[in-house]
């Protein structure tokens, strides 16, 4: 069978917001090549199981490449596609160069371009990814692995923004939490947390395609195999009161979020927020002090902030306990 491959040439700010267009356009998956992924790979303490000299890696920017079927007219959803990149701008998003292009492919070109990307790789202290066709056996006896089909959805928590709120799940599950996990993609942190010893896990995304994808990666997971997995316009018409609110989105649809996070959190619930930028870590700091938010702890990996923030619990006259 054959394939057409349509790859965007943007700035890594844009990655996950172009994977997510070619997804909605109708795209079977996508593969990611961030020039700042290897560069943060460098110096850092998990990623000794990465081989760096085993890829060709770009050094500016990222490419997004997108897999349509040949039974799928391009022409019809081409305009779409270029027409929402461009428009990231009104996001304040950084797209760069904004160069698309169109290829064909074969379907055995298609399956090795996939896996020759991927390995298992240490992500956090206890959580490695590790691509379902690989065998690995965990190398400490407090090794979890997330087992990913890449070739399902974009993304597979290797990226910056995932690890940092990786990170921050480890820092605050302790067990038995109640998750909502907004904008699942291919599902890694719901799955994570599972690993980490949540109670229930809620995830969601907006794309019913993403939502099929984050079921399938949930099925390679023994361990996540009850997580909820629904299609949902982030957290609206959502009455589940949680413990834990992830989400590892852009900071403007962050910014949308924030007072439906606040209501559906328990007291001293946590927000855990990463995929933003670090030119607009400050607007982030200052919308959420306005609803209630305390920024507990702050990640940084390279140009991309993540933040484990707070919703006080207070008392009858509004004074916070504890405080």
């Amino acid at each position: 069978m054959k394939w057409t491959e349509v790859k965007a040439t943007v700035a890594s700010e844009a990655v996950e917001a172009v994977a997510n267009i070619m997804m909605e356009a109708g795209a079977s998956g996508v593969a990611i090549e961030d020039s700042l992924d290897l560069e943060n790979y460098k110096g850092d303490a998990y990623g000794e199981l990465l081989d760096k000299d085993h890829f060709d890696f770009i050094k500016d920017g990222a490419e997004i490449s997108a897999y349509f079927p040949e039974t799928m007219f391009l022409p019809e959803y081409l305009p779409f596609i270029k027409e929402n990149i461009t428009n990231l701008i009104t996001f304040d998003l950084d797209i760069g160069e904004n160069k698309v292009e169109v290829s064909e492919v074969v379907e055995d070109e298609w399956a090795t371009a996939w896996k020759k990307y991927y390995n298992p790789v240490r992500v956090t202290r206890f959580l490695t990814v590790v691509p379902s066709w690989e065998s690995y056996e965990a190398k400490t006896s407090d090794e979890r692995m997330i087992r990913m089909d890449p070739g399902m959805a974009f993304g597979t928590g290797t990226h910056p923004t995932t690890r940092l709120t990786l990170q921050a799940l480890e820092t605050v599950i302790r067990g038995g939490e109640t998750i909502l996990d907004v904008g699942t993609g291919p599902g890694v942190l719901s799955i994570a947390s599972k690993l980490l010893g949540a109670g229930e896990v809620y995830a969601y995304d907006l794309d019913q395609v993403a939502v099929n994808a984050a079921q399938e990666n949930m099925d390679l997971n023994p361990a996540a195999s009850d997580v909820h997995v629904a299609a949902n316009d982030l957290l609206k018409g959502i009455e589940i009161q949680a413990d834990v609110i992830v989400a590892n989105i852009l900071a403007d649809i962050i910014v949308l979020m924030i007072e439906d996070a606040w209501r559906l959190l328990k007291p001293d619930g946590r927000y855990l927020v990463s995929g933003i930028i670090r030119d607009k870590r400050e607007m982030i700091v200052d919308a959420m002090a306005d609803v209630g938010f305390v920024v507990e702890q702050t990640l940084i990996q390279g140009d991309w902030v993540a933040m484990i923030l707070k919703k006080p619990d207070v008392d009858h006259d509004g004074t916070i306990v504890g405080g």
